[in-house]
């Protein structure tokens, strides 16, 4: 068969969501040369940071490396001002770096994607906005994140009289909690964040517990010259630690096992961690937590006499003590939250054998107990992952639909390529490390910008993965899980295994080998020159 002649491309690559991901794979478009068009929801850049801005909200990663890698320039002209950057501080650094390689021209804001269709017989991705207009182009990047796609609150809120906010998509206006009766449903990583500042302003704040976590300490701090300084000075061997970290980090593996101490070293490392806060606990005390049943058990005791030594009363102390093991749900960096329970105006509520049913007019209510509120604030997940992609209509070959592709959970070769989807890459997409993401963003986009120059070097306008490496891929992310202690995350109904939405299927939604095996494989796949991905010229497979 002939091939009629192809529609007019608007665009060489179309991008969507405007975070680390996709100003990074915008800024790699145009160096080649290609032209762009980046679609995003919001009115700025920011991506997750844009959304969420409730209060406390920050990173639990430290500055210095939450943030990009490939331009010299723009690390050693920024200046971060704290440990662990608000939302507002990481905004205003991508918008810095929108502005500063002239990425905004090529955005456009306050504009939803509701579909991208893989047209075969152009061999072409058509993408459609929700005002109706549709724009062609070859490449098709999703940069969408984790977290666009936020839990609903389980009941419906149309009797309640008072507000009620989801943290996930916090107003601009500022929320005023002076002397309100505020209720917090959640105590995963938003609500840990979100409590401490509420407390201080709210007449009285309840928190709605279902299940208790592990919430390190964050040790935030400003950054003051000196330590900018030594930062910048220091940025090669920083680079070189994130490069080999487990979790993408920077910061060193520690090199002791549970056999190598005695009990008495054991608790002096356990306290150095804990001192040094944030994800320090994890990786610079035993390098067996994850895997060494023994260490994990005293790592958990361990926080569990910090949590009693913190909280006053017995009885709330207890309720937020986790008796699973440490890390097999994602453990929350937090500034005073146990603290924040010693205050006479905080309360803690254990939903986990009588949850929350129904709003009323005057707030909340389980079958036991109602709740009188003036503020209710939802800091309840997100469909993470998948979500993003699978909530969207994305058809590839054949019309096959992302979300049936991943009905048995994600398929996909190096969480950045899917068969069937012929000329679509995702960015921190399912399967990539659960870590630091930044330096996963640039590996992954370094990898895509090499795999598009191939194409164009041999004359290639398709490119796409084999279904055997996305096979091999799928069963690596299994054989990775199996051998950590992190299986029974499902159980804790974990998002990272995909068990904290009704009906999703529980698989593992990262690769739990560590980031540096993950950057290990990318540069394994560089160096073979994409043996796993076919190349092929549209116009000779329609005539096939």
């Amino acid at each position: 068969m002939s091939m009629t002649k192809n529609p007019a491309l608007d665009f060489d690559t179309i991008i969507i969501g405007a975070g680390f991901g996709g100003l990074r794979a915008l800024h790699e478009m145009r160096n080649q040369g290609k032209s762009v068009r980046l679609f995003d929801a919001g009115s700025d850049v920011g991506g997750t940071w844009y959304w969420n801005r409730y209060p406390g909200a920050r990173t639990d990663s430290e500055a210095w490396a939450y943030c990009y890698s490939f331009s010299k320039e723009l690390q050693d002209e920024w200046d971060w001002p704290e440990r662990m950057p608000t939302w507002d501080q990481v905004q205003a650094y991508l918008a810095h770096v929108a502005d500063k390689f002239g990425l905004r021209e090529d955005i456009q804001f306050n504009t939803t994607v509701q579909s991208c269709i893989y047209d075969e017989a152009s061999n072409q991705w058509i993408i459609t906005t929700s005002d109706g207009k549709s724009y062609r182009c070859r490449y098709f990047i999703s940069a969408v994140g984790w977290f666009a796609v936020a839990m609903q609150p389980p009941f419906d809120m149309g009797n309640f009289k008072g507000e009620w906010y989801m943290s996930s998509k916090w107003p601009k206006e500022e929320v005023d909690f002076r002397g309100k009766r505020v209720g917090i449903v959640g105590s995963g990583s938003t609500a840990v964040q979100i409590l401490p500042l509420v407390a201080k302003q709210a007449a009285q704040v309840t928190l709605f517990q279902r299940t208790p976590n592990y919430v390190m300490p964050g040790r935030n701090h400003p950054l003051d010259d000196t330590d900018r300084e030594a930062i910048k000075t220091n940025y090669e061997s920083i680079w070189k630690q994130v490069r080999n970290q487990v979790f993408a980090f920077p910061m060193d593996d520690s090199p002791l096992t549970y056999d190598s101490v005695d009990d008495v070293q054991r608790r002096k490392v356990f306290e150095y961690g804990w001192e040094q806060g944030g994800f320090r606990f994890l990786f610079e005390t035993f390098a067996d937590m994850l895997t060494d049943e023994r260490t994990n058990k005293a790592a958990a005791e361990f926080v569990r006499e910090k949590i009693r030594s913190i909280v006053k009363d017995p009885a709330t102390a207890e309720l937020m003590c986790p008796k699973y093991p440490i890390a097999l749900k994602r453990p929350p960096l937090g500034n005073f939250y146990y603290e924040s329970f010693n205050r006479p105006n905080v309360r803690l509520v254990d939903v986990s054998k009588h949850p929350l049913i129904a709003s009323t007019e005057k707030g909340l209510k389980t079958d036991l107990e109602e709740f009188e509120f003036d503020i209710v604030i939802f800091a309840i997940g997100f469909d993470a992952v998948t979500g993003p992609l699978t909530h969207m209509e994305v058809r590839g070959r054949g019309g096959e639909l992302v979300r049936d592709k991943w009905d048995g959970g994600p398929r996909t070769h190096l969480g950045i390529v899917m068969d069937g989807f012929p000329n679509m890459f995702i960015i921190t997409g399912p399967q990539t490390p659960f870590s630091n993401v930044p330096p996963v963003v640039d590996a992954a986009v370094d990898w895509i910008g090499k795999a598009i120059a191939k194409a164009d070097r041999e004359g290639a306008d398709v490119i796409e993965v084999s279904p055997e490496p996305v096979e091999g891929w799928v069963a690596l992310m299994q054989e990775m899980l199996d051998a950590t202690l992190l299986g029974g995350a499902t159980e804790l109904r974990s998002w990272f295994m995909g068990a904290n939405v009704e009906g999703k299927t529980h698989a593992p939604l990262f690769y739990f080998g560590g980031a540096a095996a993950y950057f290990d494989e990318i540069d394994k796949s560089l160096a073979s020159d994409f043996a796993e991905l076919e190349y092929a010229r549209a116009q000779e497979l329609a005539k096939a």
